[in-house]
């Protein structure tokens, strides 16, 4: 009796494995004629239900599933249906989370329709992947030229600027200050002077993708990635000890919008705070 339900039990798995193999061999032949019938919404189905019965077979389709997809999402981006496009791609970034070709497909979508931040995130994770992937790259910097202000390359060559935050940030953080949160970090600058200068912990966040990816090379360019842990959030939606284990006593910032009365503002500003933080205790 064993014996017999034994080999119930393995003819039922090889019935199974049979018939999911009949299947996927279907759904291919099926996925094809769709596509010579242009008819890519039902090509993109089956191949969606290949690749969850036969995951091994990812690198054998994934040229034709990327073909697949991309003519499916211009139909539905020109139909409007920008949720189901979206959700194609989430699809298809589950099947492929690091293939590098959908997800700067999935940038330029994002920018088309006006969402850069998110798209600079998908060019960045896609030159991430493969850092000599042209289309991706120059989609990245040129979301980058929306997104990036040219007051940021201005802010980081002004030397006297930069010294003054330095010495600040000095004074404080060798007055007992040595848990820091930098708001609005940009380049990751002011973390990194709070880090040199002796801070134990140093957090920061970033409300903008793009900065923040920024931010995150820059960090790890400086060596500091796991000293500096960086936040893709707003200020206000930090919480202890969610996102940091306790309040810091030293906050850093330059957040200061200069837009309506120029720079000259921000440089008063600037040193009056020196003049407090740097007279002597």
């Amino acid at each position: 009796m064993p014996n017999s339900n034994a080999k119930f039990r393995c003819n039922h798995r090889g019935g199974q494995e049979a018939g999911r193999r009949q299947l996927v061999s279907r759904s291919l032949q099926s996925a094809q004629h769709c596509l010579e019938d242009q008819d890519f919404g039902t090509a993109y189905a089956h191949y969606l239900l290949v690749l969850n019965l036969a995951p091994e077979l990812k690198t054998n389709v994934k040229e034709i599933f990327q073909f697949t997809l991309f003519k499916w999402a211009e139909e539905l981006d020109s139909l409007a249906r920008i949720q189901d496009l979206f959700n194609c791609y989430e699809q298809a970034l589950e099947l492929y989370p690091n293939d590098e070709v959908i997800c700067n497909s999935m940038g330029e979508h994002l920018f088309r329709m006006g969402f850069r931040d998110e798209a600079a995130g998908y060019f960045h994770k896609a030159v991430k992947l493969n850092p000599d992937f042209a289309d991706a790259k120059e989609n990245f910097y040129r979301v980058a030229n929306w997104l990036v202000e040219r007051w940021h390359f201005i802010m980081l060559n002004d030397t006297k600027r930069n010294l003054t935050y330095l010495k600040a940030i000095e004074n404080a953080v060798r007055s007992g200050c040595k848990s820091v949160l930098d708001i609005g970090t940009g380049t990751g600058i002011l973390s990194m002077f709070a880090k040199k200068a002796g801070a134990s912990f140093v957090y920061a966040c970033e409300l903008s993708k793009t900065m923040y990816e920024l931010a995150r090379d820059v960090v790890a360019a400086n060596n500091m990635e796991r000293e500096i842990k960086l936040l893709h959030l707003k200020s206000l939606d930090i919480e202890i000890p969610k996102h940091i284990p306790e309040r810091v006593s030293l906050v850093v910032t330059e957040t200061v919008d200069a837009g309506l009365f120029g720079e000259g503002i921000v440089e008063s500003l600037i040193h009056a705070w020196e003049h407090l933080l740097l007279q002597p205790k």
